[in-house]
C-alpha cells in the first residue's frame, strides 16, 4: 500500500476516528498494530491533543481499539463475548447461565391463537394484548403520563432501538454498574461512551446518577427490580431520590427495564417524575413465559413512541400477531398468572436458601430479587472460578458484568434455584473450599 493509504487523516475527532476504521477495513491496520501516540498524532495532524483523544476514545467506545496503558493503543483483536445461557462445549455443571426453570414454563395453548391470518396493514399491536399491555403498563406509572404502546422483539431489541432513535454517535449512556450484559454490548456496538453509575442494595445511587448527568449523559438505563447482575430494587426512598435528580434533566432519555415484572417478589418503584418529558418503561415476558417468547412491551411518551415506531418500520414492522395472540391467552389465564407468582416465589425461596448456606460458610451474602445470586467474595472471583472448574462447576465472575474496574470486581454471579438441597449444599461447601485454597496459594506466593 502506498503512505495515503496507510495514513491517519482528519482534523476533527470524528474524521480522524473514521479514518482508522477505514484503515481497519482495508486491513492497512490489523490487529494488536499500535496507533500513534496521541502527542505525536496531534502535532503531525496540527490538531489538539484533546481531538485526538476523543478521537481514540470513540474508537475504544466502539471496540476497534483498545488502551494498554504504556502499551500504548493498539488495533483491538475480535475477542470472546459474554453472553447469556449455558456455556458451550463444557463437563462442567454450569451455575452461571441466567436462566429460569424450563419447568415453570407454562405451557402454550396453541388452539386459542391462531383463529385468523393477520395481513399487512392491520395494527401493529394486537387488540387484546393491547387491551391487557395498556393496564398493565398504566398501573406501573404516573397518572400524568400519557401512555403510548410498543411492542419489540424483546427488552434487548427495545433498549437498542430506544438508544439509536434518541442519541448519535458518540453520545454518554448511564448504565449500572454492574450491568446487564446485553445493556453493554448494545452501547458499544453503536458506539455510545458507556458512563457508570454504581449499583448498592437498592439500586443505581443517587451520587453516581448526578454525577452522570453532570457529564452530560443524554440517556439513563435503569433496572427498577432484580437487577441484574446484583439482585437490587430501587426502594420507594431511593426512586424519591432520583426522580428528583432528574426533574433538573426532563429530555434525558429515561429507560426503565423491569426485566423481571410478574415474577419478581419485590413492589415497582419508578424513577420517571410526572414532569419528565422522554421516557420508556420496558417489560419483556421472557422471564415468566419463556426465553422463546422474544416479546416486550413499551411504554412511553409521544414522541419516543411516535421515533421507535419509525425505527421498527425499516425492519420488522411488527411482531409477529401469533406471539402477541399467544402471550396475551397465557397473561389473561388465572391459572397461568398464578403459576407466574409461584415461581417467583420458588426462586427467591431457594435464593434465599442458598444465601443462607453461603452465610453458615463464612461468606456472608444477601439475597436479591431475579433468578440469579449475586456472592461477595474476600478475593478475585476469577481465582475462585478457576478452582470451581477443578471441583465440576462452571461458575460466572463478576469481572463480565462490571464498567469501571473490572479487575477489582470480587463476586460470582450464580443460578443456583434448579440445584437440589444435596447440590446446593456441596457447591456452597466448595466454594468456601475454593475461597480457602486460594487464600493458601496467595500466602505462599
Amino acid at each position: 500500500m502506498t503512505v495515503e493509504e496507510t495514513t491517519i487523516t482528519g482534523s476533527s475527532a470524528a474524521e480522524i476516528a473514521d479514518s482508522v476504521r477505514a484503515l481497519v477495513e482495508r486491513g492497512a491496520l490489523r490487529d494488536d498494530d499500535a496507533l500513534p501516540p496521541v502527542r505525536a498524532l496531534a502535532e503531525r495532524l496540527k490538531v489538539n491533543r484533546n481531538t485526538v483523544v476523543a478521537a481514540y476514545r470513540q474508537l475504544a467506545g466502539a471496540g476497534l481499539v483498545v488502551a494498554r496503558g504504556r502499551g500504548g493503543t493498539r488495533v483491538a483483536a475480535p475477542a470472546p463475548v459474554a453472553q447469556e445461557g449455558f456455556a458451550a462445549n463444557s463437563v462442567l455443571r454450569d451455575v452461571g447461565t441466567g436462566n429460569p426453570d424450563p419447568v415453570r414454563i407454562p405451557p402454550p395453548p396453541w388452539a386459542s391463537v391462531t383463529d385468523r391470518p393477520v395481513l399487512y396493514g392491520e395494527p401493529v399491536i394486537d387488540p387484546g394484548l393491547e387491551r391487557w399491555a395498556r393496564e398493565w403498563m398504566r398501573a406501573a406509572l404516573d397518572p400524568a403520563h400519557d401512555v403510548h404502546l410498543t411492542i419489540t422483539s424483546g427488552a434487548a431489541d427495545a433498549v437498542e432501538r430506544l438508544l439509536t432513535q434518541a442519541l448519535t454517535r458518540d453520545d454518554a449512556v448511564a448504565l449500572e454498574d454492574p450491568c446487564f450484559l446485553p445493556s453493554i454490548h448494545t452501547v458499544r456496538l453503536a458506539g455510545f461512551r458507556p458512563v457508570a453509575v454504581p449499583v448498592d442494595a437498592e439500586g443505581m445511587t443517587v451520587a453516581g446518577l448526578r454525577a452522570a448527568l453532570d457529564a452530560g449523559v443524554r440517556a439513563v438505563v435503569c433496572t427498577p427490580r432484580a437487577q441484574n447482575p446484583t439482585g437490587a430494587s430501587v426502594t420507594a426512598a431511593r426512586a424519591a431520590a432520583l426522580r428528583d435528580v432528574l426533574a433538573a434533566h426532563p429530555y434525558v432519555l429515561v429507560i426503565e427495564d423491569d426485566h423481571y415484572s410478574m415474577l419478581s417478589t419485590r413492589a415497582f418503584h419508578s424513577i420517571i417524575g410526572p414532569g419528565h418529558r422522554r421516557w420508556a418503561l420496558v417489560r419483556s415476558v421472557s422471564k415468566f413465559l419463556g426465553p422463546d417468547m422474544c416479546l416486550a412491551v413499551t411504554a412511553s411518551d409521544a414522541e419516543t413512541a411516535e421515533r421507535l415506531g419509525l425505527r421498527l418500520t425499516p425492519g420488522t414492522t411488527w411482531v409477529s400477531h401469533l406471539l402477541q395472540r399467544l402471550t396475551d391467552a397465557l397473561v389473561t389465564d388465572a391459572a397461568v398468572v398464578a403459576g407466574v407468582g409461584v415461581a417467583g416465589e420458588h426462586y427467591a425461596a431457594r435464593n434465599a436458601a442458598f444465601a443462607e448456606l453461603l452465610t453458615r460458610q463464612g461468606l456472608p451474602t444477601a439475597p436479591g430479587d431475579g433468578v440469579n445470586l449475586w456472592v461477595p467474595l474476600p478475593l478475585p472471583a476469577r481465582d475462585v472460578t478457576a478452582h470451581l472448574m477443578r471441583r465440576g462447576w462452571l461458575a460466572r465472575a463478576g469481572d463480565e458484568f462490571r464498567l469501571a474496574d473490572p479487575a477489582a470486581d470480587a463476586h460470582l454471579r450464580l443460578t443456583v434455584h434448579d440445584l437440589d438441597d444435596a447440590d446446593a449444599a456441596r457447591l456452597a461447601a466448595d466454594i468456601a473450599a475454593s475461597v480457602a485454597a486460594v487464600r493458601i496459594a496467595a500466602r505462599v506466593g
